[in-house]
């Protein structure tokens, strides 16, 4: 099976099938790209469309990644797989807010692949090193809780293939204690003495960490600023489905505010933006206290730690990869301090 896999291989008799299936009638004459995003694992691009009639001026583009690093990790742990479903199977049955998907094409044997949306310019995507306003953190937070509402308990998720546990040896226990050691070699210069102190520890609780028997819910998992764009056509589109799985919903929470704002916006404001989540949750019928959603938020503190420490070592290093990597985990160093959360989860361990 042969995919487009590429940008370059995105030709006018290509869109012109494609945009004939979405019920445009224009034809496509011609076709430029550019390389447009930020992305660690996939690729995206950004085609500017010329022809005449009924066509989009623009549409986007995502690929595997050029990197071969980076590739074989989106290989590997079947993200571009997963990706794929997501927008097929999965989305129709959520609230969240994501692009209108104009095709998919997926070589089950190399895993190449092609996913091409709608264009969400001229929305603005806010850069993951710097940080969001209260307001877009409770846009993000609505579009969570319309992620995980619809989805809430539900069974018949575990049957999706997709959603089946990982494979032994890429399993989160055992990538975080595999990755510690390199992480901590190549950042020691950037980590203060507490946040080199903070990723061994997290480290030592992580049976606890990732212990969790409540519910479950479809979750994204890498829920950040770099992969949302504010504005464009819709308020806010959330993007990047490579990596959801089946867990609690208070880690896509605790990840989001430990990661996307800087702590002191965070520790400011994270109780009423806590209650803004279980309000719009509570329009699904979910039956969620404040009390234990807290807990649960500073039990998933970590959630930003953990990701840089396992991402920084499975996907090619880059300059912007290393300052965002160190953004996260410095900002979710802190809120484990100031959410207590290692005390915590070492009560968990002791109540074992």
């Amino acid at each position: 099976m042969t995919v487009v896999s590429h940008p370059a291989e995105v030709t006018p008799k290509w869109l012109n099938g494609v945009l004939s299936n979405q019920g445009f009638g224009g034809r496509v004459d011609g076709v430029t790209w550019d390389m447009i995003g930020a992305g660690q694992v996939g690729d995206n691009a950004r085609f500017l469309l010329s022809g005449d009639g009924d066509i989009p001026h623009s549409v986007v583009g995502k690929f595997p990644s050029s990197d071969p690093v980076s590739k074989k990790t989106g290989v590997e742990l079947g993200n571009y797989a997963k990706e794929v479903a997501f927008y097929t199977d999965l989305a129709p049955t959520v609230d969240v807010q994501v692009p209108r998907l104009l095709a998919t094409e997926f070589d089950p044997d190399t895993h190449d692949f092609v996913i091409l949306m709608e264009d969400l310019a001229p929305g603005i995507q806010v850069d993951q090193m710097s940080e969001c306003s209260v307001d877009q953190a409770a846009m993000a937070i609505e579009e969570l809780a319309r992620l995980h509402g619809p989805r809430w308990g539900d069974r018949t998720l575990k049957s999706h293939p997709m959603l089946i546990p990982a494979p032994e040896g890429t399993r989160p226990e055992n990538l975080y204690g595999l990755m510690q050691p390199g992480f901590l070699e190549r950042y020691a210069e950037r980590l203060s003495d507490t946040e080199r102190s903070m990723v061994a520890e997290v480290g030592d609780v992580q049976d606890s960490y990732l212990a969790f028997s409540g519910e479950e819910t479809l979750i994204h998992i890498d829920f950040r600023l770099d992969n949302m764009i504010f504005g464009g056509p819709h308020p806010l589109t959330i993007l990047d489905w490579q990596s959801y799985t089946l867990g609690c919903a208070l880690n896509d929470l605790s990840y989001f505010m430990g990661t996307s704002l800087s702590p002191e916006r965070r520790a400011e404001n994270e109780k009423h933006l806590v209650q803004h989540y279980l309000d719009v949750l509570s329009s699904y019928g979910v039956e969620f206290s404040y009390d234990a959603c807290w807990r649960l938020y500073r039990h998933y503190a970590p959630a930003g730690l953990v990701m840089a420490v396992i991402a920084s070592m499975i996907v090619g290093e880059t300059d912007r990869g290393n300052a965002m990597f160190m953004t996260m985990a410095k900002r979710s160093a802190k809120m484990c301090v100031e959410l207590e959360t290692l005390a915590l989860l070492g009560n968990h361990s002791s109540d074992r």
